[in-house]
């Protein structure tokens, strides 16, 4: 079973986060940045998948400037087989990026997809969805546990009242929640030998997709600052003053 994991670049998880100055979006420059976490969950599944026999090959694609494919170095230190990047400079939003999937997907014929359920940056959690909507395929969103049997997936996914078990059938899109695994640091051997994994490089117009936004940014600010709390002396007056002064929301 060949298994497809898309890998984003984004602003690492322990930077606070800057608006520029002129609140067009978010300051990339001189920032460090990481492989999505949620899609680094994606990866270890996949890799563990590959460990017990279930698949033969890990492909990890990602999309955007040069340096993404610093991304997909980190997915083959941690066990994929190689990589693809689709080198754009254009702001790459979820229906684009599912679009340019389709088509690789359409390419390599995998088996599977594993995607995290979303961005850190932008938070849509749309991309796994439009993509099992482009291609027909059946998905398992916000997975907890993955199992494969035969050309069967049993997926656990999380849902506002607890757990769902879902039965789907392969070929299939899934995309991964925080408690599906724990994923592992890429030793130095490994990332020695991801330096000799082959990458490809393509350009969207390759794939024959069109990229324009559709979606127009008119401003970004950071949220108001949180006013002080305030001591109070008894209980008598903190009942006093979430009667009188606290606001309802």
């Amino acid at each position: 079973m060949k298994i497809i994991v898309p890998v984003k670049r984004v602003v690492d998880y322990n930077v606070k986060v800057r608006v520029k100055a002129d609140g067009s979006g978010i300051e990339t420059a001189g920032v460090k940045m990481s492989m999505n976490p949620f899609d680094e969950i994606a990866v270890e599944e996949a890799v563990r998948l590959k460990e017990k026999g279930a698949a033969t090959e890990i492909i990890a694609v990602s999309m955007g400037v040069a340096q993404c494919a610093e991304t997909i170095r980190t997915a083959l230190a941690m066990g994929a087989d190689r990589g693809i990047l689709v080198e754009s400079d254009a702001d790459l939003q979820p229906l684009a990026v599912a679009k340019l999937l389709k088509a690789i997907v359409e390419q390599e014929q995998p088996q599977l997809v594993i995607l995290g359920k979303q961005a850190i940056d932008d938070d849509m959690s749309a991309t796994g969805q439009m993509l099992a909507a482009l291609l027909g395929w059946s998905q398992g969103t916000f997975a907890s546990k993955l199992v494969v049997e035969g050309d069967k997936l049993t997926v656990t996914r999380e849902v506002d009242g607890g757990l769902e078990t879902i039965s789907l059938s392969l070929p299939a899109i899934v995309t991964t929640d925080l408690r599906l695994n724990e994923p592992r640091y890429a030793s130095l051997p490994n990332i020695m030998k991801a330096r000799k994994k082959p990458i490809a490089t393509m350009k969207p117009a390759d794939l024959g997709v069109d990229v324009t936004p559709r979606l127009t940014v008119i401003k970004v600010e950071e949220p108001p600052k949180r006013k002080a709390g305030q001591k109070v002396a008894s209980v008598a007056e903190l009942v006093s003053k979430l009667r009188n002064e606290a606001k309802v929301i």
